[in-house]
């Protein structure tokens, strides 16, 4: 019994050993081409396209969950950055310098994230983003109940403003219209001209 529940386990640990570096290799390989296919990426991980299929049904369940670990290291890293910030915008900074660090550990993600949203539409992006929307407005919450930024629109229309924009900065920047450090210096900008602006009218 002891050594089928150990053998168990080894099989377990190895099946993850090995989806872990399918996932690795998608991202590097990914990174130069976007458009590579299964059995590219499986070389990469030094596995058969069989294998890469045991853990990844089709190409495009393995960009959904290339871009789905890319969100949750996003999430986790602005989630520490937040910490100790002495202002709702300072945070919101914080958490945008934290996500385009993440970000940056994946090269063209911008194009497979195109690709699977085409292939799949709005709902499962929708669905990605969904940790990262919830804290966004909880933050713009917080900023308008202090005054720091505007009352309106409502924060959930503001919070999808935002990741519009952290999108549109990051696909310049991958575009090559900007450097990424330009990129990122636009996105703050905006975000504060977003968020702090008054209707005068």
């Amino acid at each position: 019994m002891l050594d089928e529940q150990t053998s168990t386990r080894r099989r377990r640990a190895d099946a993850e050993r090995s989806r872990t570096a399918i996932l690795e290799a998608a991202v590097s390989v990914l990174a130069e081409r976007p458009d590579a296919s299964v059995a590219a990426i499986g070389r990469a991980a030094g596995v058969t396209r069989q294998t890469v299929y045991a853990h990844f049904p089709s190409r495009r369940a393995l960009l959904n969950a290339v871009l789905d670990r890319a969100a949750e290291e996003s999430v986790a890293a602005m989630d520490a950055a937040e910490q100790g910030a002495d202002s709702a915008l300072e945070a919101l900074r914080r958490m945008m310098d934290a996500s385009w660090r993440a970000a940056e550990s994946y090269p063209s993600l911008a194009e497979v994230a195109a690709e699977a949203a085409e292939a799949e539409g709005s709902e499962e992006d929708a669905r990605r983003h969904l940790p990262l929307l919830e804290r966004l407005v909880a933050l713009i919450e917080r900023g308008q109940r202090t005054g720091e930024f505007a009352p309106d629109p409502p924060a959930p229309w503001l919070a999808s403003a935002a990741i519009a924009l952290a999108h549109a900065a990051a696909r310049e920047a991958s575009a090559g219209q900007f450097t990424p450090t330009e990129s990122l210096a636009a996105l703050h900008v905006g975000l504060a001209r977003l968020l702090t602006a008054r209707d005068h009218a």
